[in-house]
């Protein structure tokens, strides 16, 4: 899709007061005015169940995976709608081998739900995790990809890291799995929407997603990509929508054996989520429009900005080349100090620490005016 050079700041778009700093969206994002106004059109939907029809139970939801299929380069059949992104590495780890003595690779601080069931997978596989160690120069593809051997069944990682905004080049990654015969788990919860992806590119077994940060979508709503190599594989439900012919509701007990095609059977239960999906889905249709390429270019700006004010106070942040462009975190020596964000919150300036940083993660609403307020801020309690 090709980009908006002109791209610019939309806090129209966002019920964000005047004298509210939001830079959290790692955290969680505000959903936009109009998809608030298309979750309240559906919540009253339900109040009149008589106008819900059966074309609605199919309609929404193959729009939703239509519009991630165009975000990153897949077809609508590849993606399934799930309720979040440890339903999604569940349906990896029920789809991928692993062997004794065999390894799942995955980085140090990654988050819980991309670890633990990777961790219940090698204990009950008698195989390993190995931790990739957090580089000192923020370059995590370097040690990643040198960790990769042939003895490497899965490799787990997100395309940015949650804490500090550290990024991995998932291109190379991709290409180190083929070579060395691993399949390759991406949670882009963190990244997708703002940074440009593409399955083309990568070629993961898996891509999860969850809608709550990046996508402007709401809670409890994601995506899974499931390569063309794993669509006969097990789900994790055995739901009657994920089957041929559920569009007809008379014939629902003539049971069918037959999954839908692709990545159908991946669906969750209950995927037509009537009051959730026309939020995720005006959230996925404003990011297609407006070009996630452009996207990254505007917050990109952002964030050297608050790089270079960060190293004047003497804060040390990823280089350029390590990090996202929507998400960095300004390092404390000795750690951050103590009530920060709160008296940051005090201000009607919202950012998150993480370890030893403030992470401070821009999005389409933040603008020059955000980073000048943060910085003053800082100067004033430091």
């Amino acid at each position: 899709m090709a980009s908006r050079p002109d791209f610019s700041c939309q806090k129209h778009l966002f019920d964000i007061p005047e004298d509210v700093t939001y830079l959290n969206s790692a955290y969680m994002s505000p959903i936009l005015k109009a998809g608030a106004v298309a979750g309240q059109q559906a919540v009253a939907g339900k109040m009149r169940p008589w106008q819900i029809t059966v074309p609605d139970f199919f309609d929404q939801p193959a729009r939703a995976c239509t519009l991630m299929g165009q975000m990153i380069g897949a077809g609508a059949e590849d993606v399934a709608v799930i309720p979040s992104v440890s339903y999604g590495i569940a349906i990896a780890v029920r789809n991928l081998s692993l062997a004794p003595g065999q390894k799942i690779i995955v980085l140090a601080d990654q988050f819980p739900s991309n670890v633990y069931p990777w961790q219940e997978m090698a204990k009950s596989h008698q195989a390993e995790v190995v931790t990739i160690p957090r580089p000192q120069d923020g370059d995590w593809t370097t040690g990643l990809c040198a960790a990769i051997d042939r003895d490497t069944a899965i490799v787990a990682c997100p395309q940015v890291h949650w804490t500090d905004g550290s990024r991995v080049d998932l291109v190379r990654v991709g290409e180190v799995c083929r070579e060395r015969g691993a399949a390759l788990v991406l949670d882009l919860t963190q990244s997708l929407g703002v940074m440009p992806f593409s399955v083309q590119e990568v070629d993961p077994d898996f891509m999860i997603v969850a809608t709550y940060k990046w996508l402007l979508g709401p809670y409890s709503y994601g995506f899974v990509y499931v390569a063309p190599r794993h669509q006969k594989g097990v789900p994790l439900e055995e739901g009657w929508i994920a089957r041929k012919g559920s569009e007809d509701f008379a014939r629902l007990v003539d049971y069918q054996p037959e999954y839908l095609p692709g990545a159908g059977r991946f669906n969750m239960g209950e995927r037509s989520n009537f009051m959730m999906t026309p939020i995720a889905i005006h959230g996925l249709e404003s990011l297609n429009n407006w070009g996630v390429k452009a996207i990254a270019g505007y917050l990109s700006g952002l964030t050297d900005i608050i790089a270079e004010r960060a190293r004047g106070m003497g804060l040390k942040v990823a280089d350029k080349c390590h990090r996202a462009p929507h998400l960095i975190g300004l390092n404390f020596a000795g750690g951050a100090p103590e009530g920060l964000t709160a008296a940051l919150a005090e201000r009607q300036i919202y950012v998150s620490v993480r370890g030893d940083s403030i992470r401070v993660s821009c999005h389409v609403y933040n603008d020059l005016q955000d980073v000048d307020k943060l910085f003053s801020a800082l100067e004033g309690i430091l």
